[in-house]
């Protein structure tokens, strides 16, 4: 080969190694620099802001899916095997139905034309889901489903994910029919029951509430992934992803506050100090708060009038801004923000009411229900779908 052509390859080869040196010790992008696209699983809508995906959830984006839905406060009692139907106007029950035994949680489906009522029936063998119309706010008939505790929905849609907390186990099933698709046991999480998704959609975390952890599950490889002991622990109820996808905020009942989890490490990152028997966590509708339902007790079965509160938790510095007291004592456990971001909505789940909460003074109103309130979902919602729970949507 002539010394010319060696030199010219030497040359070229000598610049594709420094453009490659090069790109490899780039700067990281500046804080404040627009985050770059989620590349989400196939099949899940794509995520809007990078830096929100709670985005079109924002106050009156509602999906043409729910229109004609009536404007409905919906609650579980779990005791009294029924629902109370709330006028959100009003503030007046208008209507009460029975279930099937056991009712915890009412979720919104994946298309949120269906409110499915989770009747887990503890202890026996015929749980059930109730769905409700939300154009007549009637029931429809029950569907036979084993130890449906809880309800999630893949990110795609594909999928409803039935929490059988007493198995140990998550039932996929289709979403319309409810048949089953395949089962994932999650042996080491004692009291499965609460859960979030990944900013992309790919994993999930879930809450084990009687061993004190949580464990990461890969629907997409129908895998768990592992599992994590909290530090202080000993009964994780809710979680929310944080609006940039970055952190898991895990709710544990017996540790009096939230932990931060690292969702891709799988790691314990802070814990927050809240209130007695921390519970239920819902975003308000701008995204820049996280309100956190304090239930007044450590145990499962509590009592009446206990040291229940609201804690206001600011997303971006991580800290608590406020913290509002239930008059008198009481239980605020689940439920979700209103369509138009001014109220909260929160079972009283050990003294039969539920707490109507104005998001800007925290003062709050009862309305008296069933016999233990439990999941209450507020109806319409906005966003384009749900992932479950009572009303976890995007």
């Amino acid at each position: 080969m002539k010394p010319n052509v060696i030199a010219k390859r030497s040359a070229s080869v000598f610049l594709a190694l420094l453009i490659v040196s090069c790109a490899a010790t780039a700067p990281a992008a500046q804080p404040g620099a627009t985050p770059a696209a989620i590349q989400t699983v196939p099949g899940m809508p794509p995520v809007v802001d990078p830096a929100n995906l709670y985005s079109e959830t924002r106050p009156g984006n509602f999906s043409g899916a729910v229109a004609g839905a009536l404007a409905r406060v919906y609650v579980p009692n779990r005791s009294s095997r029924d629902v109370s139907v709330i006028d959100p106007a009003s503030l007046k029950v208008v209507d009460r139905f029975h279930v099937g035994v056991d009712p915890q949680h009412i979720v919104p489906s994946w298309d949120l034309k269906t409110l499915w009522v989770n009747n887990n029936a503890e202890g026996r063998r015929d749980g059930s889901l109730t769905p409700i119309d939300p154009k007549t706010g009637r029931p429809g008939k029950n569907i036979a489903v084993d130890d449906p505790y809880n309800m999630y929905f893949t990110p795609d849609g594909h999928s409803s994910i039935i929490v059988a907390e007493d198995k140990k186990r998550l039932d996929f099933r289709d979403p319309q029919t409810m048949a089953l698709q395949f089962s994932l046991e999650v042996p080491q999480c004692g009291g499965i029951n609460h859960a979030d998704f990944s900013i992309d959609g790919r994993y999930a975390i879930f809450t084990c509430e009687f061993v004190g952890s949580v464990a990461k599950i890969d629907w997409v490889e129908r895998k768990v992934v592992g599992y994590l002991k909290l530090s202080r622990g000993g009964m994780p109820q809710d979680v929310r992803i944080s609006p940039d996808g970055s952190i898991f905020f895990v709710a544990d009942m017996k540790a009096d506050g939230v932990f931060l989890v690292d969702g891709i490490k799988l790691a314990e990152i802070a814990f927050l100090p809240t209130g007695k028997g921390t519970h239920g966590l819902y975003p308000s509708r701008d995204a820049t708060k996280l309100y956190i339902a304090n239930r007044g007790s450590n145990q499962i079965r509590g009592s009446r009038h206990g040291k229940g509160s609201v804690s206001v938790l600011d997303f971006a510095s991580r800290k608590i801004a406020a913290t509002w007291p239930i008059p008198g004592g009481g239980s605020p456990d689940m439920g979700n923000v209103s369509g138009d971001g001014k109220t909260l909505w929160l079972s009283g789940r050990y003294d039969n009411v539920v707490y109507v909460i104005d998001t800007a003074s925290g003062d709050v109103r009862s309305i008296a229900v069933g016999k233990e309130p439990h999941g209450l979902t507020v109806w319409p919602q906005p966003g384009r779908y749900s992932l479950g729970h009572t009303g976890n949507l995007r």
